[in-house]
């Protein structure tokens, strides 16, 4: 379907009037934002607990309605999860090596992270660090095309390399992602 951008918004705002469906979930979102918009200058916890009830209440509405195709929907990400942590993307892993390096930077310049979290970022980066430039030189060792996935996924050490890497990866951002949720509450109820 080869569509310009404006016929692209033409046919958005033709399913948005399509249906009474479509109509309410424009209207839920159009009350969050004047809601949002509104806390901006009000600041009332009333209104963010409005607005998280709405986010809550879109979200129950979309599994109450849709409740096959939900189930359907999750099985499908999880595949692609396993899919990719077993068979990962040499176009991913080239993003999550920027990733890596951007959160390097952000971790050398923060002020916030105790010395113990830049230690762990250190290491974690480090050895994704290690595995990356591995990853590079086993390909060139054995001449193989980093884009063809068939040839990489015959040699045993660069798909190792790879999945390890991105278990590595997803551990990091879990114990990240615990330890930025303890400091929130930990900070808010002392």
């Amino acid at each position: 379907m080869n569509l310009s951008l404006i016929d692209k918004i033409g046919t958005i705002f033709k399913y948005i009037f399509s249906s009474f469906l479509s109509i309410e979930m424009f209207i839920m979102s159009l009350l969050l934002f004047i809601i949002l918009v509104f806390n901006l200058k009000r600041k009332n916890t009333l209104v963010q607990m409005i607005a998280i009830g709405i986010y809550i209440g879109f979200i129950i509405g979309i599994f109450l309605s849709y409740t096959t195709y939900v189930k359907t929907c999750i099985d499908s990400f999880i595949k692609g999860i396993m899919n990719y942590i077993y068979f990962p993307s040499t176009i991913v892993y080239f993003f999550i090596i920027v990733f890596v390096t951007i959160m390097i930077l952000i971790t050398l310049f923060s002020k916030k992270l105790t010395s113990f979290k830049k230690v762990i970022n250190y290491l974690v980066f480090s050895i994704l660090y290690f595995l990356f430039m591995s990853f590079i030189a086993l390909g060139a060792q054995y001449g193989i095309d980093l884009m063809d996935t068939a040839l990489l996924y015959e040699n045993n050490t660069i798909l190792s390399i790879v999945q390890v890497s991105n278990l590595l990866l997803l551990i990091w951002l879990i114990y990240t992602g615990f330890y930025h949720l303890f400091k929130y509450f930990k900070k808010k109820y002392d």
